[in-house]
């Protein structure tokens, strides 16, 4: 499961109506199911799909300290590789026989790239309305160790006691928005070097 936590002044409802807005059309459908503080949106192929193979992902969006987590599911693809596989196999049989099943191979392509979409289509969103994954300015503060006094991130001495805040400077992973501090040197989240 991929998480990344936005920060900023942003609602789980906005990401998820614009996944719903993005992805109900063609042989895709898109439900959100809860609401305010979590919610989660189901994609998924149609029933009957026009051409290509069957495949969902769900997408659970919620509140966290000063913005939302996202977490993409894992993708259903034993539909689009069988409808793969069949254009393989009719491509043995008869190499013409591809000619038929274009749309077929199209969809399954776009279908394998479904969880690129669903972060295209967030990011976008969150790039509109001046959201990130990089810390918001409201949490770069860091608490004093001595006497619990809130300081600005990069701030050298504490500004009530004067006592040095050089080694518990915490930033975020550049990949998924997580909080870490200065000595981890891979995200807990991801699993990405920092």
């Amino acid at each position: 499961m991929n998480q990344r936590i936005y920060h900023g002044s942003i609602e789980p409802t906005q990401i998820a109506n614009a996944l719903v807005a993005h992805f109900n059309r063609g042989n895709y459908k898109a439900q959100r199911i809860g609401k305010d503080n979590q919610v989660i949106v189901q994609i998924a192929t149609v029933e009957r799909p026009s051409s290509g193979g069957q495949t969902a992902l769900s997408v659970t969006i919620q509140n966290v300290e000063d913005g939302v987590s996202v977490k993409v599911g894992k993708q259903a693809w034993l539909g689009v590789a069988a409808s793969l596989g069949t254009s393989a196999l009719w491509a043995i049989r008869n190499p013409f026989s591809l000619i038929t099943r274009l749309d077929d191979i199209a969809q399954d392509i776009e279908s394998f790239q479904l969880n690129e979409q669903v972060w295209q289509t967030i990011d976008d969103l969150a790039q509109s309305i001046g959201v990130s994954t990089a810390m918001s300015e409201r949490l770069r503060r860091i608490t004093c160790e001595y006497c619990q006094t809130a300081n600005a991130v990069g701030a050298s001495n504490c500004i009530a006691c004067g006592a040095p805040l050089g080694n518990v400077q915490p930033t975020t992973c550049p990949n998924c928005g997580f909080v870490v501090t200065e000595n981890e040197s891979v995200c807990p989240n991801c699993g990405k070097p920092l």
